[in-house]
């Protein structure tokens, strides 16, 4: 049975709740009520799911016992975890890859014991001094993985492929998400990292707001969804409102709402329906009240975007959509050209 506008999963990003509490005290060592009160504020704000963003709570550094604990708090306020995104850990980090590819591990293993879909990880690394003084960090450049290096690009690979088969023994996808200036970071880069990882449920988080929100020319938002929808398992879901002066040299964004962005996400997944996507969605946002936009991009999803039936003809996609396997892969060219003349076409 295909996802309809009803039942459509939907998680809640947790970027708004803090790792460490007033006291300094890390959010893992804290008392299971700290948790309790974070996950009944995003099921009052309307979700039955949240991401569980490693920024808050790290699953891959609690204890078998603090796990269990847990998990029986979300069952106990009544929110589903089907989701952990672990960010800024890359595996190609120059000096901590093999901790942080450890680290990766045992996320993985958290979230078979807390019953997870999908486990999302990506290859930006930690926000710098300078991007910590800006009121909207992405206007100052951070780390970039290296151009044409080769040997840094096959390890990306190499790790990543472990990732992959440990999450495919305990049947779990993997989807790595999309950031400015990392493997990630382009369209054609993201589909030929998947393409050389060459494992079925490894695919895309398709987060292509961390992209059009950059201050300098940035690649077309359509031509990103039509390469990159075929091969993505999972969705980041976020927009930005972009105003561009070519001639000056001007490039502004900033946050807002889905339904009022740049990216028109109506569009965006008629695409994404026509090349077989049906990966959990994760709505959400930067700035202000941000649990109360994504709760708004929830509804907007429900009300505008999703299909009310399940009367839609569904498209083959190259990687695994956790209920749906694809039957091979095909050509990136074949794919990507399909997508984006029915893209042309909505």
């Amino acid at each position: 049975m295909a996802y309809t506008a009803e039942t459509w999963p939907i998680t809640a990003a947790l970027l708004q709740f803090p790792g460490t509490d007033a006291t300094g005290q890390h959010i893992n060592d804290a008392d299971a009520s700290a948790w309790a009160e974070v996950l009944q504020e995003v099921k009052d704000a309307g979700f039955a799911n949240a991401d569980l963003t490693d920024s808050w709570v790290r699953p891959g550094d609690l204890s078998k016992e603090r796990l269990a604990e847990f998990k029986q708090t979300a069952e106990h306020v009544g929110i589903g975890i089907p989701v952990i995104s672990a960010i800024r850990r890359s595996v190609i980090h120059t000096r901590d890859w093999a901790e942080n590819l450890a680290y990766s591990h045992r996320t993985i293993d958290a979230a078979a014991e807390l019953g997870c879909e999908v486990v999302s990880f990506g290859l930006h690394q930690a926000i710098t001094a300078e991007q910590q003084k800006q009121l909207w960090f992405w206007t100052v450049e951070g780390y970039k993985d290296p151009v044409g290096d080769k040997e840094t690009w096959g390890n990306a690979v190499a790790r990543l492929r472990e990732l992959g088969e440990h999450a495919a023994e305990v049947g779990i996808l993997l989807s790595l998400e999309m950031y400015e200036d990392t493997y990630l970071g382009t369209a054609d880069s993201s589909v030929q990292l998947v393409q050389d990882i060459g494992l079925d449920n490894v695919g895309l988080n398709p987060d292509l707001g961390n992209l059009i929100r950059l201050h300098r020319p940035i690649e077309d938002w359509r031509e990103m969804v039509a390469k990159t929808l075929p091969y993505s398992n999972y969705w980041h879901m976020k927009n930005y409102i972009r105003d561009e002066d070519v001639a000056r040299d001007s490039y502004i964004t900033m946050p807002a709402p889905m339904e009022s962005g740049l990216i028109n996400y109506r569009e965006a997944f008629k695409l994404a329906l026509s090349v077989g996507f049906q990966g959990i969605l994760c709505t959400e946002h930067y700035g202000g009240d941000g649990l109360s936009v994504t709760a708004s991009n929830q509804e907007y999803l429900r009300r505008q975007v999703l299909p009310k039936t399940e009367n839609y003809v569904l498209g083959q996609s190259q990687v695994a959509q956790g209920r749906q396997q694809p039957s091979g892969r095909i050509g990136s060219a074949s794919a990507q050209q399909a997508a984006a003349s029915q893209l042309a076409g909505v």
